[in-house]
């Protein structure tokens, strides 16, 4: 079984596309995936037993030393940082920038540190000509601003009857600016995009791999319990990252008009239970959910899987954005043929100057930067209640906590949106 696991995590480690390294505390290489090795042009073998030094350009070396040695002490992990100017050294002497992610482990007595390593050579090259067409784009603004207002200029001067052609005119302009404005807010969002989806994917894959790596070193039997904890990291984990999939396709769906919903007559007790029940599996130390129990009578006539995707989703946001020993708390009420529920936490809250942009795609407010998340949650289960014919809508103080309001009508018996 050990060698059958052992192969399996090898896989694992050779699977990853960015470079991985391990280095001993005298930065000695005692592991490279195929990855590493050929972003730096050498073989794996060359690598193996060589100092650390001789991947990064020497003019760097004595500065390493110090922050390598200063690492070790804290021992706390180094998340990879965008933006960040660091430099590789290849083989044929060459740099090339990498950002680097770098995660502490102890084997017995022994201190090693994970390294993973991206070349970045094609995204900042990539950033170097958006940012120049972001600047052509100002320029061409100037100039046909300027031609504009010339020509406009000029009619005024001669007392010309074209005004309705100057108004044309100014239309167009606004037009053009609109445009172009619009062009650009889509090249920053796609960066963002792209950047939160690097950052998404890459921590948990950091963590698949870390755990992946020390179950090698547990081979003994009275070592399952810690073989059992690093299966279960990588198992929610890689759950994680499917729901970050679904999420995205979800997206897809609802921009395309793909979405069908399925309306069946069922209890909403059943709904909550099986919500509930899911949720309770992810509470932290000393939480709790209370539920209502007036509900066994309601009935309705909605898409139950929709209604229990929106719920799990306004409940395990309570979970995660609260601390230990807080509580949760579930309300339901009936008011003129529609159903209206209540999700209210102890938790960290909403900034008053980052509510209204809430409901927005990919936004994260301002207290919530350091918590995972994609910012896609609260924006897809909108656009699922309004198809349903429904509202939401919340209130929240920081430090407080925050309750949301879900309204939906009990009967719906469209097919489709």
């Amino acid at each position: 079984m050990f060698h059958q696991n052992k192969n399996i995590f090898d896989i694992l480690f050779e699977a990853i596309p960015e470079g991985v390294i391990i280095v001993n505390q005298k930065q000695i290489i005692v592991a490279a995936n195929s990855s590493a090795a050929n972003m730096f042009g050498y073989r794996k073998s060359e690598l193996i037993n060589k100092a650390l030094h001789i991947l990064i350009p020497s003019k760097f070396h004595k500065n390493h030393i110090v922050h390598f040695n200063n690492f070790i002490k804290t021992n706390h992990i180094k998340k990879i940082e965008h933006g960040s100017d660091l430099y590789g050294i290849g083989k044929n002497n060459k740099e090339f920038p990498v950002e680097i992610g770098l995660n502490p482990f102890k084997v017995g007595n022994d201190n090693f540190v994970i390294a993973l390593i991206i070349d970045v050579t094609t995204r900042k090259k990539n950033e170097k000509q958006i940012e120049t067409l972001n600047d052509e784009l100002e320029k061409k603004i100037k100039h046909r601003t300027a031609e504009l207002n010339n020509t406009i200029k000029q009619l005024k001067e001669l007392n010309l009857n074209y005004k309705e052609e100057i108004k044309k005119r100014i239309i167009a302009e606004t037009r053009i600016k609109a445009a172009l404005k619009k062009e650009i807010e889509l090249n920053d969002l796609k960066t963002k995009f792209l950047s939160m989806v690097s950052h998404e994917f890459k921590t948990p894959l950091s963590g698949i791999l870390t755990s992946s790596m020390l179950l090698k070193k547990y081979q003994r039997n009275e070592e399952q319990k810690k073989r059992d904890k690093h299966i279960e990291i990588i198992t929610n984990k890689v759950h994680y990252l499917n729901d970050i999939l679904n999420d995205f396709l979800s997206i897809e769906k609802l921009d395309s008009n793909k979405i069908v919903y399925k309306f069946s007559t069922f209890h909403l007790s059943k709904v909550i239970n099986e919500v509930v029940y899911n949720a309770n599996l992810l509470l932290k130390t000393g939480q709790r959910i209370i539920i209502p129990d007036n509900i066994d009578d309601f009935v309705l006539q909605q898409d139950e899987r929709i209604l229990e995707l929106i719920l799990s989703n306004l409940i395990h946001n309570s979970i995660k954005y609260s601390g230990e020993n807080t509580t949760i708390q579930i309300a339901v009420y009936q008011n003129n043929g529609t159903i209206i529920f209540k999700i209210k936490d102890e938790g960290i809250g909403i900034p008053q100057n980052d509510q209204k942009f809430i409901f927005n795609r990919y936004f994260r407010a301002e207290n919530a930067l350091n918590i995972q998340g994609t910012g896609i949650g609260l924006n897809i289960i909108k656009a699922h209640i309004e198809n349903l014919k429904g509202k939401i809508n919340f209130s929240s103080e920081e430090n407080i906590g925050s309750e949301f309001v879900l309204i939906l009508p009990k009967e719906n018996k469209n097919n489709n949106q």
